[in-house]
């Protein structure tokens, strides 16, 4: 699969003054198959993986001390191999099960520089918490599931992928119906690779659905490895409630009935740490960054991706597949789910949205971001521009958003004596380009 984050893997290796990188995300998003890829195309298969959770005996190499030169000696007596700093690349993998060799990265940056060291695992914030951490001695990198534009390279469509970075798009009815056929697929398959895949190979959307729910359980398992940070049920419910809910503010009470307040928030925090869901505050557009703005106790949470979502509130396959319009599915909030996805993936993150309380009225606009200092809100819906109220009362009252925008089922159009463009639902990966 052609992933993205290749360029910023490629970048990184070119970099002179690179550091150590982390690579974090949810479990089963890509990241061990991705620096395996780069050792195989950049370094000619000289990459020596260290699987810490598979192989939890070699620990102790990091427990004697962080003597770097000691710690390659020995590692090189394992792996049977010679590791050459100028040549090698060296991947740490599941490196959460090893939190001295967390701490050891800032010995491996200072003392051989000259050594590409890649470090990736899940539940990382984890193991951060308790060791000193390298912080100024290593560089990040994210890793979500693949997107909508990745999801159709992996189906060897690369034009309709291309497609997707022409904005605002002037694509014929045939290629916009054409691009929506593909979208439901990617709502139902979703873009954990896993699932990708058998459905590449397969071209069978039930042996994507089926690993789907192989993931689940994954995840599900994992939650014993939470332990005794938060308990084990309130975190299964959360999840599946949290899934239930997306699209609506977030309040504790509600996530996991017969729990209390203060152990349903610990187990949502797990669940943000682990990268499962992702939390979307409430910002105002009055000025950038937004974050400066952003409330900490208003938000909305989505799930890691779509496919699991759907599998986690039940929408079957056949429901997708029936209803006519995306954005009439699970009454809207898996399109809302693809759209936060998309651009969490584009925005890294630093998405928002408004909500604004008065004693007459409430108003929400979905989504806030920001682009050359500019704020573009964004609605999911179907609806025309008369329904649009609360885009329009933020429209009316912060003049540095100077338009509108409407992800739907429906083609591109304007209005411009409203401000207001209606996009694809599928251009939700691209939007940041358009200011």
């Amino acid at each position: 699969m052609k992933r993205l984050v290749e360029k910023d893997l490629l970048a990184w290796v070119d970099n002179p003054r690179r550091k150590p990188l982390l690579v974090r995300g949810a479990r089963q998003v890509g990241k061990t198959w991705s620096v395996l890829t780069l050792g195989q195309e950049r370094f000619g298969g000289r990459v020596h993986r260290i699987d810490f959770e598979r192989n939890p005996d070699w620990n102790p190499i990091f427990e004697k001390n962080l003597d770097v030169r000691r710690i390659l000696s020995e590692l090189e007596i394992l792996l049977n191999k010679r590791i050459e700093p100028e040549k090698d690349l060296l991947f740490l993998d599941e490196i959460q099960s090893c939190p001295r060799a967390i701490m050891a990265l800032r010995y491996f940056y200072e003392e051989v520089p000259e050594l590409h060291v890649i470090a990736a695992g899940s539940l990382l914030e984890f193991a951060i918490s308790d060791i000193s951490f390298p912080v100024g001695r290593i560089q990040f990198l994210e890793m979500k599931p693949l997107t909508f534009y990745e999801f159709l390279l992996a189906l060897d469509k690369p034009s309709m992928a291309q497609a997707l970075t022409v904005l605002p798009p002037r694509d014929s009815d045939t290629i916009h119906l054409a691009l929506m056929r593909e979208l439901r697929d990617y709502l139902l398959v979703g873009g954990m690779p896993e699932a990708v895949a058998a459905y590449v190979e397969t071209q069978s959307i039930e042996e994507a659905l089926g690993r789907q729910e192989d993931l689940i359980l994954t995840y599900r398992q994992d939650f014993s490895k939470y332990a005794p940070r938060a308990d084990k049920r309130c975190i299964n419910t959360v999840l599946t409630n949290v899934a239930r809910s997306v699209g609506k503010i977030v309040k504790y009470s509600k996530l996991a009935e017969g729990f209390s307040t203060p152990t349903i928030h610990k187990a949502f925090d797990l669940l943000c740490m682990a990268r499962v869901i992702t939390k979307v505050r409430s910002s105002s557009p009055s000025g950038t960054p937004l974050s400066a703005n952003a409330s900490e106790k208003r938000f909305k949470a989505f799930i890691v991706d779509v496919g699991l979502m759907r599998a986690l509130v039940g929408v079957s396959a056949g429901e997708v597949v029936r209803q006519s319009q995306l954005l009439g599915i699970y009454q809207g909030a898996l399109g809302e789910q693809f759209v936060a996805q998309e651009l969490i993936a584009a925005k890294k993150n630093d998405v928002y949205f408004w909500r604004r309380q008065a004693k007459s009225s409430q108003a929400e606009v979905d989504f806030l971001i920001s682009q050359k200092g500019k704020i573009m809100p964004i609605e999911v819906k179907s609806g025309s521009s008369g329904s649009l109220k609360s885009l329009h009362l933020l429209l009316q009252t912060y003049p540095n958003c100077p338009r509108g925008f409407v992800l739907s089922d429906r083609p591109y159009g304007e209005i411009d004596a409203q401000n207001l463009t209606f996009l694809p639902l599928y251009c939700a990966g691209g939007l940041s380009s358009v200011l």
